[in-house]
């Protein structure tokens, strides 16, 4: 009786998981399918197995369009962003936890207050601060702008791993000769390594997919994949084909970056569990 009520449980938790994974996947599975159809396919009619390929849905925006250099730009900003962002988030994090600076406290909720404010209100004076500056419809300034948003939430997530790495072990390193980057990068950041990572995803997605502020901030020279997708609707209708194309391209890197990432989470949950 006990092995039935197990086999129906696992029944249900496993089913339960198929549901949840069809809801994730199955958006972008409508995606795929719109991209692969002629415009007159897609207002033919509802209808969930595809059977050809309109391969110019992918080649005109990519090859004939803009959309390459589109996808280079985001490419360019996001991984920048990510590197400025982790790199001053885990020095700042290993300043908070390791050293006391009167008001630390105080400091630190501060840094996270700067994401409570809606981005709206930003606008108008980060666009004149940005044409007075010159960096205006920049790779630069976009980096430097978001940094703005996702440094205070990198810090806020790593603040928590930090504290968790005991301060025995930069002690025990330091008796031993190390330097204070010997320490940061020989104990502290393999053992940061998971928290660095999410951290690092998070960062990247927030950066690649932010669309207000590139679409005010950039024109010509910078302008992301978001904000190129509204370059689709015109007044003569909307090109969906080619729309989801793009959006189809745009998901390969996330997932790429993603993935290898997470390969580095797992190895940084694994690092030391096992004892000689």
């Amino acid at each position: 009786m006990a092995s039935r009520k197990n086999v129906m449980r696992l029944f249900f938790i496993y089913l339960v998981c198929i549901l949840i994974a069809v809801g994730t996947l199955f958006p972008i599975y409508w995606l795929f399918v719109v991209s692969a159809r002629t415009r007159l396919e897609v207002f033919a009619g509802p209808s969930l197995v595809q059977t050809s390929f309109y391969l110019q849905n992918y080649t005109r925006p990519f090859i004939e369009g803009v959309y390459g250099r589109y996808l280079l730009n985001s490419l360019l900003i996001a991984s920048g962003n990510t590197l400025l962002v982790t790199t001053l988030a885990v020095l700042a994090t290993y300043a908070f936890s390791r050293f006391r600076v009167p008001g630390s406290n105080n400091l630190f909720f501060w840094t996270i207050t700067n994401r409570m404010a809606p981005p709206a209100v930003f606008i108008v004076p980060f666009f004149l601060m940005f044409t007075r500056l010159g960096i205006h419809d920049t790779h630069f300034g976009l980096i430097l702008l978001y940094c703005i948003f996702n440094l205070p939430f990198a810090i806020w997530l790593l603040k928590g791993m930090m504290d968790a790495i005991p301060k025995e072990l930069d002690e025990a390193a330091y008796i031993d000769g190390a330097s204070f980057w010997g320490v940061l990068f020989r104990v502290v950041i393999p053992l940061a390594k998971p928290g660095i990572m999410v951290t690092a995803v998070l960062s990247w997605i927030f950066a690649w997919n932010e669309y207000l502020f590139a679409s005010v901030l950039t024109s010509i020279h910078s302008r992301t994949i978001p904000t190129g997708l509204i370059e689709f609707v015109t007044v003569i209708g909307t090109n969906w084909g080619e729309m989801a194309a793009v959006g189809m391209v745009s998901l390969l890197p996330a997932i790429l970056f993603i993935g290898i990432a997470q390969r580095q989470i797992v190895a940084g949950l694994t690092f030391g569990a096992v004892k000689d």
